[in-house]
């Protein structure tokens, strides 16, 4: 879906290297991860260096709704959390993580939680939480759609259990039954069946991070997971910066020859947006990640690869964007998933990218780039902040191309416009 009536935002062309040190804020996943699990915690958690934008924004006002308790910090949040109530609404936007994850954390509310987003998250596919819920014994209105709007009736507990479910849309389907898992009575084991997770670091990270709250979590078999019951123990986490959100930027070194330094990289992760070092490096880019980050070189040299990206799906629309420009012909593979998306972005990215004169065909499970000469015009972002992402990057050597929408981009990166202008055109972020 693209807004015919959302502003045009014209992406600052690049007239050399770009040299820059960005400070990218903090995981998306991580924050919204840690924001839930506070809430179901056994007493106060602190997180450091959240991040703050419309995803944890709404994720945050959620939670609260519930009935935790939020104050801000000079340097992140404390989360108190309180009895979960009930007789509430939850806006989840365009947050997957909040109409994934939320939904089981209101079946132990005592009373009903109404369910909505903004009208593209209406047909993002919730059926498989629906479901889930309803085999632990919650009830769930949904007029029989099998997405939002929708009713949890919540009776202040729930017994819990095993569940199957086919998580092959999204892993958030599994992270979100597991984040609320060890507040059920019984725990929760979920299996999944179908084909294989997609974004499978994902289930890693919120395995990880149950495991450092105290829960006994078994992942020892494939596709199953089970979650004990018990108390959440209270976090002091410190959030790692986005690595995902960090994609544009050292594509921008990669493009323009330049190089690109993310502070506070970490050296060991459970965000997917660390494989950029791999993905990044086979498109031509030189990566260097040491104790104060990583820095990606450009080479002078922009490659076609064959990547399966089953795992790393998000990173898709920047890297597609590259591809675009590269000297050869690419094949982005094992994201078939990402149909169900903020919008349909395999259709979406061969739309915009041939649009522009390139020449993109989408397969079963992914895209076909052959690189052509391209020409300025409307890059639509259909309401996605990965796609308005990838537009900007087009923009750094296409003269011409306008973004639709750039603002949506403050779905997880609120100052992307003001910080992307500024590294372009040589004026150096803080």
């Amino acid at each position: 879906m693209t807004d015919t009536t959302a502003p045009l935002w014209a992406a600052p062309l690049a007239s050399g290297p770009i040299t820059a040190t960005v400070r990218v804020p903090g995981s998306k996943s991580l924050t919204n991860r840690a924001l839930v699990l506070a809430a179901l915690a056994s007493g106060p958690s602190r997180l450091r260096h959240p991040l703050t934008a419309r995803d944890t924004t709404l994720m945050r006002q959620a939670l609260q709704s519930l009935g935790a308790r939020i104050d801000d910090t000079d340097d992140g949040w404390v989360v108190t959390p309180g009895p979960i109530r009930g007789d509430t609404a939850v806006e989840c936007g365009l947050a997957g993580t909040v109409m994934r994850f939320v939904p089981p954390v209101a079946a132990l509310a005592a009373g009903e939680v109404r369910f909505d987003g903004d009208p593209p998250a209406r047909v993002r596919p919730m059926g498989t939480v629906i479901d889930a819920l309803r085999t632990l014994g919650v009830g769930v209105h949904d007029d029989g759609r099998a997405a939002l709007p929708f009713t949890v009736d919540g009776t202040g507990s729930v017994p819990g259990g095993s569940v199957t479910i086919d998580a092959s849309a999204s892993s958030q389907f599994v992270s979100g039954l597991l984040l609320a898992g060890a507040r059920y009575d019984k725990g929760i084991t979920v299996h999944h069946d179908g084909t294989p997770v997609p974004s499978l670091p994902h289930i890693d990270m919120t395995v990880g991070m149950l495991r450092d709250c105290g829960v006994d979590v078994d992942d020892d078999v494939a596709n199953t997971w089970r979650v004990e019951p018990g108390p959440i123990q209270p976090l002091d986490a410190v959030i790692e910066p986005d690595l995902s959100n960090a994609a544009p930027f050292l594509a921008a070194a990669l493009l323009t020859e330049g190089r690109v330094h993310i502070p506070d990289w970490p050296g060991a992760t459970t965000q997917p947006g660390d494989a950029l070092r791999d993905l990044l490096t086979r498109q031509g880019g030189s990566c260097r990640l040491d104790a104060n980050g990583l820095t990606v070189q450009g080479t002078g040299s922009v490659r076609g690869i064959d990547a399966d990206l089953h795992d790393v799906g998000e990173l898709t629309p920047v890297l597609a964007a590259v591809a675009a420009l590269a000297d050869g012909p690419s094949h982005l593979r094992g994201i078939a998933h990402l149909r169900g998306h903020e919008t349909d972005r395999l259709a979406a990215l061969a739309a915009e990218i041939n649009g522009l004169g390139g020449d993109v065909t989408e397969t079963d499970d992914g895209l076909v780039i052959r690189p052509r000469p391209m020409h300025g015009g409307v890059f639509h972002s259909y309401a996605d902040h990965r796609m308005a992402q990838a537009g900007a990057v087009l923009g750094l050597v296409v003269p011409g191309v306008e973004v639709e929408d750039i603002a949506t981009t403050a779905k997880t990166l609120p100052d992307f416009p003001s910080l992307w202008s500024r590294i372009v055109t040589s004026e150096r972020p803080a």
